[in-house]
């Protein structure tokens, strides 16, 4: 099967699949940093729930993306020099007031592009909704419900290769030009 019959017959699908992947993306991306330690204390809790398929997807990436997260954000602290710290103390700052003023908005403006990257890696992990029946399927998922069903093969892959890598392009970009509009020079 050619690459512009494959597209011509499972193009929407394609589609579909990219913009839930997308969706998906941008759903774990934010619970991965807001929510990360109340879903780790309700993996661990006793009571039984029974949760859809997409909501465990989105928990898997939430819970990936917030470790990563972390790491990313703890750069982005220790870019902040000690004696900016110190001045604050010495100014009778309380540690509160020294993160919220000084340490958290400084961290964040250096976090930029690694947490550019950490997006597309968490854009990438939602492919473990390929591994669930989902509705709608994530672009993984319905590379591999084309390739049950025809002969796609390769250029299944490369059309869904090419949804992820137009993607990261894009983020990429965002993200170079956020990272050049906070930058701090030191």
């Amino acid at each position: 099967m050619s690459l512009s019959e494959l597209w011509s017959l499972y193009g929407q699908n394609y589609i579909d699949a990219l913009l839930a992947t997308w969706g998906m993306t941008l759903e774990s991306f934010a619970i991965a940093m807001v929510l990360a330690v109340a879903v780790a204390v309700m993996r661990v809790s006793p009571l039984k729930v029974v949760l859809p398929y997409r909501t465990c997807v989105i928990v898997a990436t939430v819970l990936l993306g917030s470790a990563f997260g972390s790491e990313n954000f703890m750069s982005g602290i220790n870019t902040v020099g000690v004696g900016q710290v110190e001045a604050a103390r010495s100014l009778g700052m309380s540690f509160n007031r020294i993160l919220a003023k000084i340490v958290i908005p400084q961290a964040l403006r250096s976090s930029v592009l690694p947490m550019t990257n950490l997006f597309i890696a968490v854009m990438l992990t939602t492919a473990l909704g390929s591994q669930v029946p989902l509705k709608p399927q994530e672009l993984t998922g319905v590379v591999s419900y084309i390739n049950t069903r025809s002969l796609g093969g390769v250029a299944a892959f490369f059309i869904s290769a090419l949804g992820y890598l137009g993607t990261a392009f894009v983020v990429s970009h965002i993200g170079n030009y956020i990272d050049k509009k906070v930058r701090i020079l030191r």
